[in-house]
């Protein structure tokens, strides 16, 4: 079978290798039908994903058929259609016993510390996979994985019907975020420097834009917000400077949600964290939050409507990184088919 591997950063290859066998009575092998390329991919491709390691199978944006079941297998049979849960963790650990398996200490990503879904099939346990309808797109469940890194920074910042949202960033995952906001109940304001995705964000539900190139975005999220501030202000973009004006917009009482790996210092006063009572709060990948996002696409609640801007053919896939490269203002999500 085929996969796509990157050796080392800057360099991506096709190759031939073993297809995987079911070897423990609680797996599952699928064919891989769609894989996005997340941002994440590409930091693997340019050397700057910290948490990587080579040489990696990338993918962890996946959906597929089951093909064949381990003898363990209960909710799961040739045919279905199912995405992928990218996490694997001990369930022992002090963030498991807390339920938060994300950030477990022996954590391992599908695609990042591990061999991931950019190949024609793969083998994984039972409760990594979850059933899709068979009736929908697969342009549309392989999505479910993005999503649920929305409703996880909604889960963190505790997003409330009625609660006021300001999302830094409206590339992907900052989509994501406002779709899941949006089904929360929220008003959503949203911000970023190019008006072509701040017009797709407005199609997609945002209730203001801020083009925080040629307009104040604090003064604007105060403006929008009748001197409150957002209750829930969600750091797409993460970089120092978005990231130190979490805590000047948020509300009293308000969460600070933050997604960046960033290792660069931000310079954040004390004094509107305390005076506020802020919160502010990491998201990192999900956490129970596949059964929720699978339903909503079932529902046909969460549809991509546009998001998905580009598709390539398996053996086109250097070229689909290379143009998702250089063409980041254009490409919202591009896939890599396998047909």
């Amino acid at each position: 079978m085929k996969a796509v591997r990157i050796p080392k950063p800057h360099e991506i290859i096709l190759e031939e290798v073993e297809q995987p066998v079911i070897s423990n009575a609680n797996e599952v092998l699928v064919k891989i039908k769609r894989v996005g390329i997340c941002g994440s991919d590409m930091h693997i491709y340019h050397g700057t994903n910290p948490l990587a390691t080579y040489p990696r199978v990338v993918g962890h944006e996946v959906a597929g058929e089951v093909v064949s079941v381990g003898e363990a297998v209960t909710n799961l049979k040739p045919g279905d259609h199912v995405v992928v849960e990218p996490i694997r963790y001990c369930g022992k650990c002090y963030a498991c016993r807390q339920g938060r398996p994300n950030v477990c200490k022996e954590l391992s990503v599908f695609g990042v510390h591990e061999d991931g879904g950019m190949r024609e099939f793969v083998v994984l346990p039972e409760k990594q996979l979850h059933r899709v309808d068979p009736s929908l797109d697969w342009d549309e469940v392989v999505l479910a994985e993005p999503y649920t890194i929305g409703a996880q920074a909604t889960w963190r910042g505790n997003v409330q019907e009625g609660d006021t949202v300001f999302i830094q960033g409206a590339g992907p995952i900052g989509i994501c975020a406002l779709k899941m906001a949006k089904l929360a109940g929220a008003t959503v304001m949203i911000s970023d420097l190019k008006e072509e995705r701040l017009a797709f964000a407005k199609e997609n539900g945002a209730d203001f834009i801020i083009h925080a190139g040629s307009e104040e975005v604090e003064a604007k999220v105060m403006e929008y917000t009748n001197g409150e501030g957002a209750n829930v202000v969600v750091d797409a973009v993460c970089l120092p400077f978005t990231f130190e004006l979490g805590p000047k917009v948020a509300s009293v009482a308000g969460t600070v949600v933050v997604l960046g790996f960033d290792e660069r210092p931000s310079q954040i006063s004390q004094l509107p964290i305390t005076k506020k009572e802020l919160a502010i709060v990491g998201s990192r990948l999900q956490t129970n939050q596949f059964k929720k996002v699978v339903q909503l696409l079932n529902e046909k609640k969460l549809q991509h409507n546009g998001l998905v801007t580009h598709k390539f053919a398996l053996n086109d896939v250097k070229e689909a990184f290379k143009y998702v490269e250089e063409n980041p203002d254009t490409v919202r999500k591009a896939l890599i088919v396998f047909e």
